[in-house]
Order: structure tokens, then C-alpha cells, then sequence
């Protein structure tokens, strides 16, 4: 080949290159793993989702966290202020009790940049390359620019409110330009081009309204009723249910609302997980206890016609599934470490410290939070009590083995 002609084939192959190569993730949000080697990364800012290769570490560490101030490692790692740091999500790896965090990291002038790391159970931080996307995809019906919720928090932060993965698609929740904007997305994956789009209303018992617009918080993936099912709530706090199969490209669906678990709270985070033979839904909330969800009642409530008629302020503030309360009220993200334990992304009453802990299955507290009659030094327990057992195992967990007496 003459030299003109080497000249246009590298000119060409570079523009392949240039056209082939992945834009850049502006904002990282909300996470969720696939399989272990591969995490979601949704971008508001850019519209997109990003598929980020991991490593899957040799075995798991099998220790329980116990990092009462992870933002200063975390800051270190990044080499900015702790108090440049603003926590977005929390996703386990599978199979391998590693934590990965998403992050703003605020500059001088209010400008944030994206960060994502992994942290360990010993407290070790790695930065992740968010240059090394193995695939990524459009979000075709973000919306719009120009509208504002209390004046300074863009609309388009609510893009995606939350994703689950199952049976190789991805599920997103989020705001669209449509004029009915709570909107669920299905990606196929590996991508293979553009979600489709199904719009949301459902009835909300304590506005007493059909609504449309406010998009899903927090959802898991379960089987109810034989049927694999989104459960998923909304902020002040209707819980609904969406059959997988009825989400259908272009479609407008009403959720059936199986709970109202009270006003004046955002939920921050659904996981579903099994204790013994039975399944649970845990919803953990922005103002208030964590709320726990048998199967069971979920599938009794999705079999019912669902609610349709306000609640009774104040003497009767809740309707339809029993939720069990569970003393979780400070927790910012969660999700499922192994089989025996939650993982949690707090922040400490008193000092504000952003905190990564473990948090029994079953139990759903840390004792160490708490002084009670069973910790004073000179207490001995009665024949047959029933927390003795218990509290030895959580006080070893929580980094006190010298106290599981």
C-alpha cells in the first residue's frame, strides 16, 4: 500500500476508534450489580448507563464491618477533604463482602465530579477507573433542564431513582420528559440499544390521589405469587407491586398499592433476603424505623384488589400489608453482605461520621449503639434467657469479643 493510502486507513481507523470509544461519566448516583464482574453506574448528568468490569476477589473476607468513620479513608484514597465528599449508593459485590460506594466529590465552586470505590471489612479503599466501561447505554427520555425542586435541586437528579438487576435485564426507576413521568425502563444486557419505556401511576392513600409523576425510590426483585414481581415504594410512603411481565414498551400500567407505611419519609433503600425457609422485604427509611415484610403477607396483599381509599389521620396513619418495625431509623443505604448479615451506610448521631456497618439478619440493631440493663458488668443472665445467645454473637461481630460473656 502507497503511502496516501497508509495515511487514510490510519485516519479511518482512528476515527472507528474515536466513535467507538465510550463518553465519559459525568455524575455516578445509583449502583446495582449484575453478575460479580460487572457494575451498573447510572449517570444523570450524561444520560447513560455504564457498565463497569470489577474483579472478583478469591474468596470472601468472611469479617464484618466495623467502620465507624469510613469517610476519612475514603477522602484519603481521593486525596480531597472529608468534607468534599458526598455519598450517592451502596452496592455489595456478590459472593464477595466487598462494598462499593458512589461518590460526589464537590469542588470549590459547587461543581462535583464522579467517584466510585471499594472498601473492605479492614478498611481498605480502592478507586475505581470510571474510564473502563465495558458498555454503556442511552437514557433517550431524561427529562428536561429547566425545571427545579426547591430551588436548586435539578429535576434530572431524578432520572434514575433506583435499578435492580434480573435474569439479564436491568430494571431502572426515574423520572422521563413524558407527561406521565414515573417511568420504568428495561435494559437488555450486554446492551444491545434502547430500553423500553413503560409509564407508572398508582394510588397514594395518604394524598388520596392517582399519581403519576413522583417516580419509585427504592424496589427489589421477588416472587409473589409464583410471579417474579417489583416490589417497590415511594417517598411518604405507598408500597406497591408490578409484575415483571406487565412492563411492556410504550405501555401505561397501575401499580397495585399493597401498603401505606406512613407520611413524611423517603424510602432509602429495599433489599430482599431469606432468614431460615422464609423471605423478607426490608425497607429502610429516611425519617423513621426500617420497615420488615414477610413474603408471605406480600403475596396475600398482591392477590387482594389493592388499596383505594385514604388513610384515617392521625388515629389510623397505616393500610394493607403488616409491616414489622425494626430499630433502623439512621440508616442512608443498605444492602445484603452474605447470608447473615445486612450492610448498612449510616451517619453517627453525635458527630456526624459516616459509618459502614454490619447488621445482623434477624436481630436488625447494633448493640453497641445502646446502654442497657444486659451491659452493665456486674448483670448475670437468668437460666433460659432468650437473648443470651444472641447477644454474644452480635457482640462479637460488633468488634467486642471480650464482652460475649
Amino acid at each position: 500500500m502507497n503511502t496516501p493510502g497508509r495515511l487514510l486507513l490510519s485516519l479511518l481507523l482512528a476515527i472507528r476508534s474515536v466513535q467507538a470509544a465510550p463518553p465519559a461519566m459525568q455524575s455516578a448516583s445509583k449502583l446495582s450489580f449484575g453478575d460479580a464482574n460487572t457494575l451498573f453506574v447510572a449517570d444523570w448528568k450524561g444520560a447513560r448507563i455504564f457498565a463497569l468490569p470489577v474483579p472478583t476477589p478469591a474468596r470472601p473476607a468472611g469479617k464484618p464491618f466495623n467502620l465507624m468513620d469510613v469517610q476519612a479513608p475514603i477522602a484519603k484514597a481521593l486525596g480531597v477533604a472529608p468534607t468534599a465528599l458526598r455519598f450517592e449508593d451502596l452496592a455489595v459485590q456478590p459472593d464477595s463482602e466487598l462494598a462499593y460506594v458512589a461518590l460526589t466529590v464537590r469542588g470549590a465552586r459547587g461543581q462535583g465530579k464522579p467517584a466510585i470505590v471499594s472498601i473492605d471489612a479492614a478498611g481498605k479503599v480502592r478507586r475505581l477507573d470510571l474510564a473502563g466501561a465495558s458498555g454503556s447505554a442511552a437514557i433517550t427520555d431524561a427529562p428536561t433542564a429547566d425545571v427545579a425542586f426547591w430551588r436548586d435541586m435539578p429535576q434530572q437528579t431524578l432520572t434514575v431513582t433506583d435499578m435492580r438487576y434480573h435474569q439479564n435485564k436491568l430494571y431502572v426507576a426515574g423520572l422521563s420528559n413524558r407527561s406521565f413521568a414515573s417511568t420504568l425502563r428495561v435494559y437488555d444486557y450486554p446492551f444491545s440499544g434502547k430500553a423500553s419505556a413503560t409509564t407508572i401511576e398508582m394510588y397514594h392513600p395518604v394524598h388520596n390521589q392517582i399519581e403519576t409523576r413522583a417516580p419509585i425510590r427504592s424496589m427489589t426483585v421477588m416472587t409473589i405469587g409464583g410471579e417474579p414481581t417489583l416490589v417497590a415504594a415511594y417517598t411518604c410512603t405507598p408500597l406497591v407491586t408490578i409484575p415483571l411481565k406487565d412492563l411492556k414498551d410504550g405501555a401505561h400500567i397501575a401499580a397495585r398499592t399493597v401498603g401505606e407505611l406512613g407520611w413524611g419519609s423517603a424510602p432509602n433503600g429495599l433489599v430482599s433476603f431469606k432468614v431460615g425457609e422464609a423471605e423478607y422485604a426490608l425497607l429502610v427509611n429516611s425519617s423513621r424505623s426500617a420497615d420488615l415484610l414477610s413474603a408471605s403477607d406480600l403475596a396475600s396483599a398482591a392477590a387482594a384488589p389493592g388499596l383505594n381509599t385514604p388513610i384515617e389521620w392521625p388515629s389510623k396513619p397505616y393500610l394493607g400489608v403488616k409491616a414489622n418495625m425494626t430499630p433502623m431509623s439512621a440508616v442512608m443505604r443498605i444492602d445484603n453482605l452474605n447470608a447473615q448479615l445486612l450492610l448498612a451506610l449510616r451517619r453517627s448521631d453525635a458527630g456526624g461520621e459516616m459509618q459502614l456497618v454490619s447488621i445482623p439478619k434477624g436481630g436488625y440493631l447494633r448493640l453497641s449503639d445502646f446502654v442497657n440493663e444486659y451491659d452493665f458488668p456486674d448483670y448475670r443472665y437468668p437460666d433460659g434467657d432468650k437473648f443470651r445467645d444472641f447477644h454474644k454473637y452480635a457482640r462479637t461481630i460488633e468488634g467486642y469479643p471480650e464482652l460475649a460473656r
